[in-house]
């Protein structure tokens, strides 16, 4: 169907009312083909309602003026063009001008590709075609709630480049390498940090400009698709950074786009986001809620997302995050209605939310009043957790509830656990140089935290690079230090980082009860002195557990007490202290056999080593049950040691 004649007085209702869910099958431009499918048309619409001139500038006019005008369709501001010819390619922006005169230039907000920094045009382009070849992961693929989930959060053009400061990768050079990469690790999600355009390389993708174009940096929107294509068929979920609360302010893009506040607040203080130097859209807009619906979808039908990180969701909640101005109302709506739109196209897609804040029931349904996100990051954990690594290992004690305190709220959201982009950034330093001590006890420290991180109940999200332990911060300009593996310390620790994420894709007890409260128990909480934690995680059966022992200082212990459940065998797999990781080989080599006793509450007690800085993983087997002899079997031993007792008298 013709733009032209999709446009009628419904269509208009639902975008004005912020109900449109496809409002880019109108807006942008669109080919026309004849039965041959050959180019012979393209259609230009612009929502602009407070335009007094809109002109259409191109590779074909020469980006002149005065050549090319779209017409007014109706009083709603909608203008329309349809230009004969082929276009696709093309390079285009819209003049506008404004009710004082002024003439600005913009790009179409609804492209579907760009011209490559520092050009701001826009392109023609045939979004349609492309053949899928993931069936299988689409019509098949799980719920996570009580699977695996290990994310690996990336930025595309630091992950690897051509050379280590050079050109990037483009989409389909990097999804098979991304694919062996990833399978090595376990991991079951990659998130790209935002893909859609953005003028900035500094600002890695957070400050769009242009959110139906993938950004060109990285391939055509085909070469997008086949990343995600060649993910799905090796089974790996691909999450998509989206940011529907804040726009870049160039001149070119949403912006004051038509010389007025037409996506952003109207008032100044809720508009104006200082500290990021971006501008903040009004989500209660009927017309900005239909751009973000319709985008969102978007990127799930064309491009098969499985789900979406929403950044910055605290800003949303609260006026510029401040709390003391109250909740805004209008945003929490329109992050509800999102939910709803989305799982009821896709019910299994993820939709996570990047929150600092208190505000409750984040991941409960909108139909039982709660924002309707699916999982939420725990940035309390992380934070938390973080101080208390940092800390020289002396006076950990002095703060261990800082370990402990994350379950006592942790029941109330469906949490990510997440160690993010922005905690290796801005002088943070990296994970391993955040870590106290000399060489040794870093590397200890960093095993350490890594391995709390994968038994801590929650899905598990790592920024690259995260894996390697490197020294050095992210830098955005240049690919990850991959030549650091060449040492043996930092290739120990990848090591370590590789068997733990596989382990934990494979033991049940990690991820099957992460939501729920028989899933995980702690055995000792309050060795603060110590500055030992020990915890229990159990899979569906509750027999057939997981205990996790953490040392928190460099001391060691043997024959150390633990209380257990049950008459199990429990053997280790996995120690942090092994000498292939680069610790100092305390481990458990044999099955600890459980005793009778009263110890910690349990009824059983084992005694294991613990290594200094160390994590240990136990896991339960039953003790395989003593057979009652019976007259058969008495019979057979008796014959054999006849036959024994023979054949000794023969030699």
């Amino acid at each position: 169907m013709a733009i032209r004649e999709r446009i009628n007085k419904d269509f208009l209702y639902y975008f004005d009312q912020g109900l449109c869910l496809d409002a880019y099958k109108v807006f942008g431009s669109h080919l026309i083909k004849d039965e041959n499918g050959k180019n012979i048309a393209c259609e230009f619409c612009l929502y602009a309602p407070n335009a007094k001139r809109v002109e259409i500038v191109g590779e074909w006019n020469n980006f002149t003026m005065n050549q090319q005008e779209l017409y007014c369709i109706d009083e709603k501001g909608i203008w329309y063009a349809k230009l004969e010819g082929d276009y696709e390619w093309q390079r285009y922006k819209y003049l506008i001008t404004t009710k004082s005169n002024d003439k600005i230039y913009k790009a179409d907000p609804y492209a579907f590709y760009s011209q490559i920094r520092p050009s701001t045009d826009s392109k023609v382009y045939d979004i349609n075609g492309y053949k899928w070849n993931d069936d299988v992961w689409m019509y098949t693929h799980p719920k996570v709630y009580d699977k695996p989930m290990l994310i690996y959060e990336m930025h595309l053009g630091s992950w690897r480049r051509k050379s280590p400061n050079g050109e990037f990768y483009m989409f389909n050079e990097i999804a098979p390498m991304l694919v062996e990469y990833l399978k090595d690790y376990g991991y079951t999600h990659v998130e790209v940090m935002p893909v859609y355009e953005h003028p900035l390389d500094a600002s890695w993708g957070y400050q769009g400009t242009s959110y139906y174009a993938v950004t060109p940096r990285y391939g055509v929107p085909k070469d997008f698709m086949y990343f995600v294509d060649l993910l799905h068929q090796n089974g790996i979920g691909v999450i998509m950074d989206w940011v529907p609360g804040h726009i870049c302010k160039d001149a070119h893009g949403l912006y004051m786009f038509d010389g007025t506040t037409l996506y952003e607040y109207p008032k100044e203080e809720d508009r104006e986001n200082k500290e990021w130097g971006t501008a903040n859209l009004d989500l209660g807009k009927g017309i900005t809620r239909s751009y973000l619906f319709s985008n969102a979808l978007f990127y799930m039908k064309y491009f098969h997302i499985d789900g979406f990180r929403v950044d910055a969701v605290s800003n949303l909640i609260y006026y510029l995050g401040n709390q003391n101005r109250g909740i805004n109302h209008g945003a929490c709506d329109f992050l509800q209605k999102l939910s709803t739109h989305i799982f009821k196209e896709d019910d299994r897609v993820l939709l996570m939310a990047e929150d600092s804040s208190s505000y409750p029931n984040v991941t409960k349904p909108a139909s039982i009043g709660g924002l309707g996100f699916n999982f939420k990051w725990d940035m309390g954990w992380m934070n938390d957790t973080l101080k208390y690594f940092k800390l020289d290992p002396i006076y950990r004690k002095y703060h261990h509830n800082q370990l402990t305190f994350s379950m006592m709220y942790y029941y109330n959201e469906q949490f990510i656990l997440p160690f993010s982009h922005d905690e290796v950034v801005h002088m943070k330093g990296s994970l391993l140089n955040k870590m106290p001590g000399d060489q040794w006890q870093q590397f200890a420290n960093y095993r350490l935290l890594i391995g709390y991180m994968i038994t801590h109940p929650g899905k598990k999200l790592l920024f690259m690079g995260n894996e390697l332990a490197s020294y050095d911060e992210w830098h955005y300009e240049s690919e990850l230090p991959w030549g650091i593996k060449k040492f043996p310390l930092h290739d120990a620790a990848n090591r370590y980082v590789k068997e733990l994420t596989t382990l934990y894709k494979k033991e049940k007890a990690l991820w099957q009860k992460d939501y729920d409260p028989l899933g995980f128990e702690f055995i000792e909480a309050d060795n603060k002195d110590q500055s030992i934690y020990i915890f229990a995680r159990y899979e569906e059966n509750r027999e057939s557990h997981i205990i996790v022992v953490m040392n928190c200082t460099p001391n060691t212990y043997h024959e150390y007490k633990i209380g257990v459940k049950g008459d199990y065998n429990y053997v280790e797999i996995m120690n942090s202290d092994r000498d292939i990781y680069g610790g100092s080989n305390q481990i458990n080599p044999k099955p600890l056999k459980a005793q009778k006793g009263k110890w910690q509450g349990q009824d059983y007690i084992i005694n294991i080593t613990i290594p200094p800085l160390g994590i240990v993983l136990l896991k339960s087997n039953l003790k395989p049950k003593r057979q009652k002899k019976t007259v058969k079997d008495e019979e057979i031993s008796k014959s054999k040691s006849k036959t024994k007792t023979s054949s000794r008298k023969n030699v």
